[in-house]
């Protein structure tokens, strides 16, 4: 259950700072398409996670996705060559902060299933 509510925080904060980094905009901002994604996958995740917290397994489920089409969407700033290093720096904790929140979500939730 520790890891589950521990994953779930840390989702919530990356639902946030997706959000964030959306609405803040400035020079460097991603393309509008991008942001308008990442912002919408992070309140999804942030809805989810409440729901998470509660119990709900489905929305556990959904928090794990969302998470990781917001690393994905991440993923390019590695590889295109006008990305800002503020950006490519950012995309890098974002992607393991992702991989660490599916690896506390996934095993508590094989746990309810099997139970």
């Amino acid at each position: 259950m520790r890891a589950l509510r521990t994953g779930l925080v840390i989702a919530a904060i990356l639902g946030v700072a997706d959000i964030a980094a959306a609405i803040a905009g400035g020079g460097d901002a991603p393309p509008l398409p991008i942001a308008i994604a990442a912002a919408a996958l992070g309140l999804i995740t942030l809805v989810a996670a409440f729901y998470g917290w509660q119990g709900r397994r489905a929305a556990v489920g959904t928090v794990i996705v969302t998470r990781v089409l917001s690393a994905l969407g991440a993923v390019p700033a590695f590889f295109a060559d006008d990305v800002p290093a503020a950006f490519v720096a950012s995309a890098a904790v974002l992607v393991v902060l992702t991989v660490a929140t599916v690896a506390l979500l996934v095993p508590p939730l094989r746990r309810q299933a099997v139970a």
